[in-house]
């Protein structure tokens, strides 16, 4: 399938709201919709991205920081919105019912010419996925809010062009920290967040040849700090670009499958581009 290349950015990254993009030249669809649809389609307009073009939200799970803006944003564009039946059971989202698709475990949803395979994490909430977006041969991988790294997340990783991997902490950091022990504890307790030591073996021990974009992501404000981690990894980087998501603003628009750069233009779709469901 000639589709390439893959057009990706983080919108925002970390315990303020999480939401990422990932399309080609027709369609695009976005995992997560943690920050409001009004500041959301502020950073899509920078970036030339219209929000005509998405065809499809998918949550991950049903934390606030992962759903904020998801009933404002799906209701005003009619988007259909990919959900476990576990995680709209756990949240309180209101969204008409025509807009709910379910997913489960290892299931691939077709959209347009993307697909979505949706896969099980660990974390602490009551579905949780994780998403590796692929149209042809490029894979896109987001995989934030992960306890461990599980046989899983090891599988699809290595199967990605570019992946939006978590870095929440830098362990010395949340041990000399402030934070009161249960919640250093729901941190780092296997069912929490990714420290960057475990992010970086994965990296180093399961890093795919082809992996051109590394997109470090849902760093702590507190726990961790940007320099830190992004030295860390580039130390191991070869020829894999390394960039750390913001918690405060767009990632540059990344080429995937293309040529390589840090931004590009593409032609946006128009708003009033007709809106197809797929099941």
């Amino acid at each position: 399938m000639g589709c390439n290349p893959l057009f990706i950015t983080s919108i925002n990254s970390g315990s303020n709201g999480n939401c990422y993009y990932v399309g080609n030249a027709q369609e695009a669809v976005l995992i997560d919709a943690g920050i409001s649809c009004r500041e959301t389609e502020k950073r899509m307009l920078r970036l030339g991205l219209s929000m005509g073009k998405v065809k499809a939200i998918f949550i991950s799970h049903e934390h606030g920081d992962h759903i904020r803006g998801l009933t404002v944003m799906a209701k005003k564009y009619r988007i259909p919105v990919y959900i476990t039946p576990g995680t709209i059971g756990n949240s309180k989202l209101e969204l008409p019912e025509d807009l709910i698709n379910s997913f489960f475990s290892h299931q691939v949803v077709q959209i347009g010419s993307l697909q979505i395979t949706c896969f099980p994490k660990i974390h602490d909430a009551a579905e949780p996925h994780s998403f590796m977006v692929s149209c042809g041969e490029i894979n896109v991988g987001v995989f934030t809010d992960l306890g461990i790294v599980c046989e899983q997340l090891t599988l699809h990783f290595k199967q990605c062009d570019a992946a939006f991997l978590e870095a929440n902490y830098d362990e010395d950091l949340l041990h000399h920290g402030n934070y009161p022990y249960y919640l250093k504890k729901r941190i780092s307790d296997g069912f929490g967040h990714l420290s960057n030591k475990q992010a970086l073996e994965l990296f180093t021990t399961s890093r795919p040849a082809k992996l051109t974009h590394l997109l470090l992501s849902h760093l702590s404000k507190d726990n961790n700090n940007p320099v830190l981690v992004e030295n860390l990894f580039k130390e191991h980087a070869q020829d894999t670009m390394i960039v750390v998501a913001s918690r405060d603003m767009e990632t540059p628009l990344f080429t995937i499958g293309g040529s390589s750069g840090s931004s590009v233009e593409i032609s946006p779709l128009t708003d009033s581009t007709p809106l197809v469901q797929y099941s």
